[in-house]
């Protein structure tokens, strides 16, 4: 009985976690009814509220499946409850990716949960692990994107799809340069397994500064029009023009917003 109940709780929903989903709610219609004098404060608070949201389920993602892979401690240590303050970064987890969002228009989760992998065993398994959080990306980019591809944007305000092309656009890019086959970043942990011992061991130093790096490369000027050329192409495929995403971070800054976006939407 008492086994069950600390259970129970391990896995009970975070009130930090609803305090989120109601601030993305509510800033969410003040986006799409205008209700706010600023749009530009309206689309920053429901931009960033619902990318941490994604950001909870990104961590909740790995742990889950961990814990259906045999590490049972992902429920004491409190990663199923979707609270971000139990994560082992919080740094990472939620700051920098927030920061990266307001600096770059560039979503990219951090490593936040820690996983016993000495419980596990399999490769597909410890695979399987870090491929979950990128996947539940790519998940929350097919949402945002789903009424641009199916054509259900009759009547829906211009701030708010242009908030979620600028949140869609952040999900791409979360799961594509997560997937990448960098140390510290999720891509590598779906290969890690399947590496020799000796290669591991030459790149587990570089591992605390994969997320950073990246980061540094994408501020190289060629390298990212390169990158964002491939991610509009992508959003164009799927509905969302490059001045939709464009006014999404417009707005998004409010600080430093145009009148463009505002007049032409």
């Amino acid at each position: 009985m008492t086994t069950t109940a600390a259970r129970n709780s391990d896995r009970r929903i975070s009130p930090v976690f609803v305090g989120i989903l109601a601030v993305t709610a509510v800033t969410g219609w003040a986006t799409w009814t205008g209700f706010a004098e600023q749009p530009g404060v309206a689309v920053f608070l429901f931009v960033t509220a619902a990318w941490i949201v994604s950001l909870c389920l990104h961590e909740y993602a790995h742990a889950r499946t961990a814990l259906h892979s045999g590490d049972i401690t992902v429920g004491s240590k409190g990663y199923l409850t979707l609270n971000p303050l139990n994560y082992t970064h919080a740094l990472l987890s939620i700051v920098l990716p927030v920061l990266f969002v307001i600096m770059g228009g560039i979503g990219l989760p951090g490593g936040a949960v820690f996983i016993e992998r000495g419980r596990i065993r399999g490769r597909w398994k410890h695979s399987l692990i870090s491929a979950a959080g990128p996947l539940t990306n790519v998940l929350f980019a097919i949402v945002c994107t789903a009424p641009f591809w199916l054509d259900a944007l009759d009547g829906v305000p211009a701030d708010f799809r242009f908030a979620l092309a600028f949140l869609a656009l952040l999900q791409v890019t979360a799961a594509i340069l997560n997937f990448l086959p960098i140390p510290g970043l999720d891509g590598y942990g779906v290969i890690e397994p399947w590496l020799s011992y000796k290669i591991k061991r030459q790149v587990e130093p570089f591992a605390p500064f994969g997320l950073l790096f990246v980061f540094a490369l994408l501020w190289v000027p060629a390298v990212n029009s390169a990158f964002f050329d491939v991610i509009d192409s992508i959003l164009a495929s799927l509905g969302i023009n490059d001045f939709e995403t464009y006014c999404g971070q417009d707005l998004y800054r409010f600080w430093q917003t145009s009148d463009f976006c505002s007049v032409s939407g």
